[in-house]
């Protein structure tokens, strides 16, 4: 066969795959609709382990790669999930026909919102001068309007957002209302003014980006402002998903934060602006990478991606990110001190230390 005669092959078994796995997503479409009938979870770890050992012996059985076999199949189960998890919330939707106001809603963030909220039944509005988008009805100015909805959501970036609660506050609306803020301590004065005015209250922080599809292993943290009916409510519009809910006070999530995203987004950043300012090109150091460099760089290649306003807010609004910032700091003049005095026993004490608060993180998860 001639190398075209062996391409034209190659496109006709592409094609073949691809209709296999239209014939798949049919069968585990059925496989959702059953699920919701009989109220069994989405998710199912052990039939997912048994799919994905059996990827392995059937690969290697016709000569592929059992590694192949097996990110072939986790790609087909993750895709699976998202078709499933979006099937039951529609479904089980809290909507109803009820109101929902995305305050701030033409962001990435809000968008997500609106398209979550009105999958669910909620008559979704959007308030932001930035435009409409969707379809969705649109104000420029949240001022003008009734807000007599049942719910807000405040999508706004931090300052702006802690000032439009305040404002809420001062017009007690009716609805439950809640932010999305990655920070709750810069917020701490407009919460406090919406819970004094009496209103239902809480806050959210949604533990993943705006391209997110499916929330399985994904988090969603709830601050508890002492509204029981706000939390119910915000924990109540995740319940269909596949999310973990943690519920937190305002302090402790702020402190918690200042690791989980201002440690590590302080360390990419330092990573980065490291290599930028090394003199060294990119495409050399690629050229020649390791497993390691290449893991590392592809995380803060992402993080240089994201918007240094909300980045530069994460840093330098949160009560407790000094804290972070000087362990960081104070990490890296062990190791320089540990280096530069070929001091061997507190380089491995370190890694020593590391290995064996990582090996926690595995046991909790």
């Amino acid at each position: 066969m001639t190398l075209d005669d062996l391409r034209v092959r190659l496109n006709a078994l592409d094609k073949q795959l691809l209709e296999l796995v239209a014939q798949r997503q049919a069968v585990v479409a059925e496989i959702g609709r059953v699920k919701l009938d009989t109220g069994t979870g989405t998710r199912d770890f052990k039939r997912e382990r048994e799919v994905l050992m059996r990827a392995r012996e059937n690969a290697a059985a016709v000569g592929v790669s059992p590694d192949l076999g097996a990110a072939l199949l986790q790609l087909l189960i993750r895709g699976s999930l998202t078709s499933q998890e979006q099937a039951r919330v529609a479904a089980q939707g809290r909507g109803n026909g009820r109101s929902a106001l995305l305050i701030g809603g033409a962001g990435k963030m809000g968008r997500w919102f609106a398209t979550f909220l009105s999958s669910q039944g909620f008559r979704v509005e959007i308030a932001d001068p930035a435009g409409a988008f969707g379809g969705y009805p649109h104000t420029a100015d949240w001022h003008a309007g009734e807000l007599d909805h049942d719910l807000i959501v405040v999508t706004a970036p931090i300052k702006l957002s802690n000032i439009i609660l305040s404002e809420l506050a001062a017009r007690k609306p009716r609805g439950v209302i809640f932010d999305i803020g990655s920070l709750k301590t810069p917020l701490r004065q407009g919460l406090t003014d919406l819970r004094t005015a009496g209103c239902q209250v809480t806050s959210i922080h949604p533990m993943f980006g705006p391209d997110t599809e499916l929330l399985s292993g994904r988090h969603v943290l709830f601050i508890d402002l002492g509204s029981s009916v706000a939390l119910r409510e915000a924990q109540e519009i995740f319940a269909s998903t596949m999310a973990q809910q943690v519920v937190m006070t305002l302090d402790e999530h702020d402190r918690l934060i200042a690791y989980v995203l201002g440690l590590s987004h302080a360390l990419n950043i330092a990573f980065f602006t490291a290599l930028a300012q090394s003199g060294e090109a990119a495409p050399r150091l690629a050229a020649m990478s390791s497993t390691t460099y290449d893991a590392q760089a592809d995380i803060a290649e992402r993080v240089s991606q994201e918007s240094p306003d909300l980045y530069f807010e994460i840093q330098s609004l949160n009560d407790y990110g000094r804290e972070s910032l000087q362990a960081l700091r104070t990490a890296v003049e062990r190791l320089w001190n540990a280096v530069s005095r070929n001091d061997l026993p507190e380089f491995t004490a370190m890694m020593s230390q590391g290995r064996e608060y990582l090996a926690g993180r595995v046991k909790e998860r």
